[in-house]
């Protein structure tokens, strides 16, 4: 587990933020309870209990059920009168709860790093801390990529754990090969001097992978005769970085018209 100053800082950025919001929204909420009226003190405190269960950033101190006696007609009422009607409503003092803020900034502000080489003497915590650190943010990027949308990971409903272990493998593996490609398109185009087109029209020599997969979507094979086969929809772009990447990525696209 490695804990650093900068992590800690935008940690307690964060962290503050998502606290003010979740804490007015519990404040909120118990507004609008404290201004409810209720038939009796059974239904007060059921009420009570279920939004303190739900509160996370706040509490509530020395919370109380207070009767509230109403009067029927105009004026105030003469001393002695017994009311016509009785209700409840609660009251309590409302705080936040510093200690959920502070475990939470703790907590973000370390991250775990997990290695296969269990012998300290092979490698250390130093040195696994100064090879991971180079490619963090593209480590982190990648595995961010795994819970986007466009993965459809969120398709695939797994009870077992074996399943879930062995579908971290698989993607894992993908990840794997995503940023192999991404790396072996960069160099090509830097060794050459050459840019790839983006999503805002400008071009440049560090497209990312999935936007690759993007813009070669839309290319099709039609077969004729059941037996010919023609490469649909291949621009000079696309014919373009396939010439860098090498043979085998020409002859995939073969016959393209």
């Amino acid at each position: 587990m490695v804990y650093t100053q900068a992590a800690h800082g935008r940690a307690e950025q964060t962290v503050n933020k998502q606290h003010l919001k979740q804490s007015q929204a519990e404040y909120k909420a118990f507004n609008a309870l404290a201004n409810r009226s209720f038939a009796c003190v059974a239904d007060a405190e059921a009420a009570l209990a279920h939004l303190q269960k739900k509160l996370k950033v706040v509490a509530l101190h020395d919370p109380c059920i207070v009767e509230v006696a109403g009067f029927k007609g105009k004026g105030r009422p003469s001393k002695g009168r017994k009311p016509d009607t009785v209700s409840y409503c609660i009251e309590a003092g409302v705080a936040s709860v510093l200690e959920t803020r502070y475990r939470k900034i703790q907590q973000k502000s370390c991250f775990i790093i997990a290695s296969n080489q269990l012998e300290e003497a092979q490698l250390s915590h130093e040195e696994l801390l100064d090879y991971y650190t180079p490619g963090q943010q593209k480590v982190e990027r990648g595995f961010r990529f795994l819970k986007n949308p466009w993965f459809m990971a969120n398709t695939l409903f797994l009870k077992s754990p074996k399943r879930i272990m062995a579908l971290m493998m698989i993607m894992t593996l993908c990840l794997l090969v995503y940023g192999a490609l991404e790396c072996r398109i960069r160099q090509t185009l830097q060794q050459h001097q050459q840019t790839f087109p983006t999503q805002l029209g400008t071009t440049s020599a560090k497209p990312s992978a999935r936007w690759v997969f993007q813009f070669f979507a839309g290319i099709h094979v039609l077969l004729i005769d059941s037996y010919r086969e023609v490469i649909l929809n291949c621009n000079e772009y696309h014919h373009q970085l396939l010439n860098l990447l090498g043979e085998r990525y020409i002859r995939l696209y073969a016959n393209s018209g």
